[in-house]
């Protein structure tokens, strides 16, 4: 008997998930205004009051039963058993079931790239994914802890689920370069981007495509063949291009033995002091460079490295001379062991 109960109880469930929102919600009201009709023909007069009878609906469909009112004829009684409980409890449990079902269904959703994150803005894309480098890029970024509080969210043609669903957001798409898999990671509302494809040509194709459907997003692009990096220089002077520099790190280092670990905590988030930039503000009236290692070191305990006067860096001017000018809308680099953000400089007193 209780093996029927329960194979009748599961069948009614699975039906009942099957069933549209309206037509749930057609079931729950037409079962509240029957069961209130019965109550009423049954003489009910204290139970049908609209707030009480809201109220007894409501602890009877989520099995609470507080007990403070119940039904005190017998038609009512008679009622109450034979179809409020049963009724509003199987149609309450189909629609959280119904509820649980749809959270898991958006969950699985997100976890498997099929998002949508259109709305959002000012974020972090990486477009790309790659085992070992991926995950870096992702702690790197992490590891700044006073950085820019932006979303990050990694698109990827693999079929795969979201490797960090506690940290980044996820989109899949079997081509990186569809306006579908573009719109949903919202590349034209991005403040950076970062393109780390499988080949040069895949990475050439993506940031043609980024740059035409954006335009202020700073665009960071790794390429394994310096002549790919020129090409696209070429096309989109305003993407910033990386190629390996092992060679280079690798001389360096048997020239000036421990360079190799200059460089890397240079660039790493993860250990010791590290690299950083911040922007002059627009209405800086101006000051020389010997004055800006003065304040930067005294104030922040930062070292000044250098200026540029692009977002790209390409005129990078590293360890200037004293009398260099400081000036409105340069980027200044320097190294300090967190990030200084722009209004914690006193640049009255750098400009003095």
């Amino acid at each position: 008997m209780v093996d029927q109960l329960r194979t009748t109880l599961r069948y009614i469930n699975r039906h009942l998930l099957k069933l549209s929102w309206l037509a749930l919600i057609v079931l729950i009201l037409g079962l509240f205004s029957i069961s209130w009709s019965l109550m009423w023909l049954s003489g009910e007069q204290e139970l049908i009051k609209p707030d009480i009878w809201f109220y007894y609906f409501i602890t009877t469909a989520t099995t609470v039963g507080y007990g403070d009112h119940s039904p005190v004829t017998s038609g009512g009684r008679w009622a109450a058993s034979l179809l409020l409980m049963p009724g509003a409890v199987v149609v309450f449990a189909g629609i959280l079931g119904k509820l649980s079902s749809g959270l898991v269904e958006v969950w699985r959703k997100n976890m498997r790239g099929k998002g949508d994150f259109s709305d959002l803005r000012h974020h972090i894309v990486i477009l790309g994914w790659h085992p070992e480098h991926t995950p870096r890029m992702i702690r790197l970024i992490y590891g700044d802890v006073r950085r820019q509080d932006r979303k990050v969210v990694l698109c990827a043609s693999e079929e795969m689920e979201n490797p960090f669903p506690d940290q980044v957001l996820f989109v899949q798409g079997e081509n990186l370069t569809d306006n579908d898999v573009l719109q949903r990671a919202s590349i034209a509302h991005a403040d950076r981007v970062i393109i780390y494809r499988s080949t040069d040509d895949k990475t050439l194709a993506s940031c043609l495509t980024v740059a035409t459907n954006t335009r202020s997003a700073h665009i960071v692009a790794w390429f394994e063949h310096e002549h790919m990096a020129k090409l696209l220089k070429s096309h989109c002077p305003q993407v910033e291009c990386h190629t390996s520099i092992s060679m280079e790190l690798m001389v360096r280092s048997a020239q000036d033995p421990g360079s190799s670990r200059v460089q890397e905590q240079l660039l790493s988030t993860l250990i010791g002091p590290t690299q950083f930039s911040v922007k002059v503000p627009d209405d800086f009236t101006g000051t020389h460079f010997n004055h800006l290692l003065e304040v930067m070191k005294h104030h922040h305990e930062a070292l000044a490295l250098g200026i540029a006067d692009s977002i790209t860096g390409d005129d990078l001017a590293l360890n200037p001379t004293g009398s260099t000018q400081i000036k409105a809308g340069q980027l200044i680099y320097y190294m300090a062991a967190e990030r200084i953000n722009s209004n914690e400089i006193d640049w009255q007193k750098m400009a003095g």
